[in-house]
Parts: structure tokens; sequence; C-alpha cells
């Protein structure tokens, strides 16, 4: 049966001696002996175990793990249960890491639109892109409503202009303007801005802020804390706490 010395072992493994000594100091993986100059000698079966330690540690599993592992007697069904384990934690990693990586090519998007900006101004950014799928959202509600007014009027002045019924288009054009107030109002309640001048988030004048030159993610208002007048940055906000 093949011996293999701590270099051999730790060369076919593709880690370092320091790495095989350590195991060994940690006694996950104790040579099976001794030569007579006192070399430590290791034997198929510490290969193979090598290799699964490796394997374990290159998924991310803490030594401590690892070790309690091989401590017990039924260490494949213990084993199974750390994959699983494993498995779900790397899922969830992976999902925090995009979640971080849409942030992040939020924040480069919208420094692109800024000429000048500061640090603070690139916290500004992340605070919003925190709140992105909540402000998201509440766009879509409004895009939704405006579709569906859209369709209405469209309709009702074909119906005026073929059939001559002027009526239906009337109202429905009374009630697109009872909807846009009610949908203005909604999604403003929702939403505070980030002045870039004191960084303090705050709620805009309402006739202001339906009036003011905006983007999709600015708008030009006047904050409440400082009295700064410029583009300020747009983020959700709870209707009902009224928090940011």
């Amino acid at each position: 049966m093949s011996k293999y010395t701590t270099g051999e072992i730790a060369k076919l493994c593709g880690v370092t001696v320091r790495t095989v000594q350590y195991y060994d100091s940690r006694n996950i993986l104790v040579p099976d002996e001794l030569s007579e100059g006192g070399r430590r000698l290791y034997s198929q079966d510490d290969l193979r175990k090598l290799r699964i330690i490796c394997f374990l540690r290159n998924i991310g599993l803490p030594i401590n793990s690892i070790a309690e592992l091989f401590a017990e007697e039924n260490s494949e069904e213990i084993i199974t249960l750390l994959l699983e384990q494993q498995k779900t934690a790397l899922q969830k990693e992976i999902v925090e890491c995009q979640e971080k990586l849409q942030t992040l090519g939020g924040v480069v998007k919208e420094l692109k639109t800024i000429e000048h900006f500061s640090v603070e101004f690139i916290g500004d950014i992340a605070y919003k892109m925190k709140n992105r799928r909540k402000l998201r959202k509440t766009r879509m509600v409004m895009l939704a409503i405006g579709i569906f007014m859209d369709t209405i009027e469209v309709a009702t002045l074909v119906l005026w202009i073929t059939k001559g019924i002027w009526w239906p288009f009337a109202l429905g054009m009374s009630l697109a303007v009872v909807m846009g107030i009610w949908v203005s109002g909604y999604y403003f309640r929702r939403v505070a801005y980030i002045c870039p001048q004191c960084h303090k988030v705050f709620k805009a004048n309402f006739r202001e802020a339906f009036f003011a030159r905006h983007t999709l993610s600015l708008r030009k208002l006047t904050c409440t804390e400082c009295g700064h007048h410029g583009f300020c940055i747009e983020t959700y906000v709870d209707a009902n706490s009224g928090n940011a």
C-alpha cells in the first residue's frame, strides 16, 4: 500500500505542507504511521480524507465543523446535513451579493447623471437604493392606473367620433381629473427627498413637487430643513408612519 510523506500528500491535494501540518495539529488528519527517522507517513485512506477536507474547506465549511464531523461515528449522515446547511448558506450569500451588486450598479448609474458630487451624496444615493423596490412598486401602481385611464379616454373619444355620443368622453375626462389628483396624492404620500446640501430626508410641499422639474430619480425642490433649492434625490417613505 502506498505511503506518502507530508510533502507528497500536500502536493497531491494542491495544498501547502503547512496546511497538512495544521490539520495534524488539530487531530483532523493524523498520519497513519511514522518512519524510522520520525517522518510522518500518510496512507491511501489519509489521502482520500485530505481530499474530502479540502473539498469541505473549498465550499466554505469552518474547520471546527470539519473537526467535529470526523470525530463522530455516523459521519456520513452528518456530512449530508452539513452540506445541505452550507448549500442554504451559500444560496443566501449569493442573494445578498446580488442585492449589493444591484445597489452598486444603481449608485454608479445615478452618479453618471451628476456632474459634481461629494462622498455624502454617494451615501444619499445608496440610502435611496435601499428602498428602490418599494419605490418601483409605487411607480408601477401609478403606471397601471395611467394606462387604465388612457384606455378609457381613447375608447370614449373613438365612441364620440364614430357614433357621435359625447357624454362618455366628458365623463371619462372628469374621472381622469379626479383619478389624476388621487394618484398624485398617493404617490407623494409615499415618496420623500434627500437634500444634497444637508443630506436630510424631507417631505416636499405637494404643489411644489407636482409642478417641479424632475427626472426619474431627481426633483428640483426647496429643502424644508436647510432651504437649499435644487435637485433632490427621490426615495420611498412609509405612507402611514411617515418614516423614510
